[in-house]
């Protein structure tokens, strides 16, 4: 058989590790095993009626052609409102892009900035998808870790020291995957003074889990916050999250006029457009009632503080209680050196999550696929029941350990 040789952009780059981590999962179930899945970052609600309704009139209507490589402008219509009344990000519907998912969106962006020798700070933990995505396009990934001592966030002092004349972005992630980590209107105005001294800088901004927010501070965008960055300044977000529209597959974002040029320009050889009737279903999402959204967020809260307190009364674990976002990121480090039940070394926390799989049933993405241990990220977009029979299996199996 034949050995086709691959280009570097993919050898030099993983599996994503947490759809590794689901694979593994499905693996199991179907081996016939019951494990309780807190990997996938996917919400358990389905994508409510009026969204679905909006889909069916769109393709009655005939709206099934090529759209804009850019998207309808009846979709970015409602993006630049949302941007606007949430976020005070004002722009005109030629700043916006709209892409197969926010993950495409950070991709083309990279793809039409980076090239070999460009640096890309990248703050740890992180979402395991952001060093891969810069290596991939020829950048080099320059981590700077961010622990639980300053709440998992960039501060301006750790930002200044990780700029060069070569950093060509700097990823925030807020709320953050895996932390749930978000970041004040004060925080993010310091970190834009940083970024304002460097305009060479320009900052990627993942909001895609803005919508699910628990904190007791507004909801806020750097680019929102600190205006003057607005040429500086990339803000991503989607439908994926908030909406359960996961499968529909649409993201978009807002930034400079001549990046989203470069973006539109790199999609219109990719993939022409996003889906037509999956841009007619987004619209109606940002325009419509946002009961469902409220409703869901209101279920996300409960499941992450009742994971929060079970876990958190396990000896030898400790976890933040995020402030938006539907995961938990415990620390582990009091089960690194013990032994489990058979004899084995828990060394790291690979090991701890690996134990957790195959003692307790109990499926988890290790902290290192985040770039910080050590640590596992649990998922709540799960029910309770599943919830707090993980958090129970993983106490029996944290008490065996030696």
């Amino acid at each position: 058989m034949s050995k086709i040789k691959l280009a570097d952009r993919v050898t030099s780059i993983r599996v994503s590790p947490s759809t590794a981590a689901a694979q593994k999962v499905r693996d199991l179930q179907a081996e016939g095993r019951h494990i309780f899945n807190l990997t996938v970052g996917e919400p358990d609600f389905d994508t409510p009626d009026n969204v679905k309704a909006a889909a069916v009139k769109a393709m009655e209507d005939g709206q099934t052609k090529y759209t804009p490589v850019n998207g309808t402008v009846e979709l970015r219509k409602a993006i630049r409102h949302d941007f606007s009344t949430r976020l005070n990000i004002d722009c005109t519907l030629d700043q916006i892009c709209v892409g197969g998912g926010a993950k495409q969106v950070l991709f083309v962006a990279l793809m039409a900035t980076v090239q070999a020798g460009d640096e890309v700070i990248v703050p740890t933990p992180y979402w395991v998808s952001y060093p891969d995505m810069v290596i991939a396009n020829g950048g080099t990934p320059v981590i700077v870790s961010c622990g639980s001592d300053v709440g998992f966030k960039l501060t301006p002092d750790a930002l200044e020291a990780a700029i060069t004349p070569a950093t060509k972005w700097v990823i925030l992630n807020s709320p953050s995957n895996p932390t749930g980590a978000a970041y004040t209107a004060e925080e993010l105005r310091a970190l834009g003074q940083v970024l304002l001294k460097h305009p060479h800088v320009l900052v990627m901004c993942d909001e895609i889990y803005d919508r699910i927010w628990y904190a007791d501070f507004d909801v806020c965008s750097i680019l929102g916050v600190v205006p003057e960055l607005k040429d500086q300044a990339l803000v991503v977000n989607g439908v994926s999250k908030s909406y359960a529209m996961t499968g529909w597959r649409i993201g978009y974002g807002v930034g400079p006029q001549d990046l989203v040029n470069a973006i539109n320009k790199l999609q219109s050889q990719m993939s022409s457009c996003p889906s037509s009737i999956s841009q007619a279903a987004a619209a109606a999402a940002l325009t419509e009632d946002q009961s469902e959204v409220d409703r869901a967020v209101q279920v996300y809260r409960q499941r992450r503080d009742r994971a929060h307190e079970l876990i958190n009364a396990i000896p030898g674990l400790e976890c933040s209680l995020p402030d938006g976002a539907f995961y938990l990121y415990p620390n582990c480090a009091g089960m690194i050196g013990k032994t489990t039940p058979d004899g084995k070394m828990i060394s790291n926390d690979l090991d701890f999550s690996l134990y957790l799989l195959d003692a307790a049933g109990v499926a988890s993405v290790h902290g290192g696929a985040y770039g910080l241990e050590p640590y596992f990220r649990i998922s709540t977009a799960t029910s309770m029941e599943v919830i707090e029979g993980a958090c129970a299996a993983i106490a029996k199996a944290c008490a065996e350990l030696r």
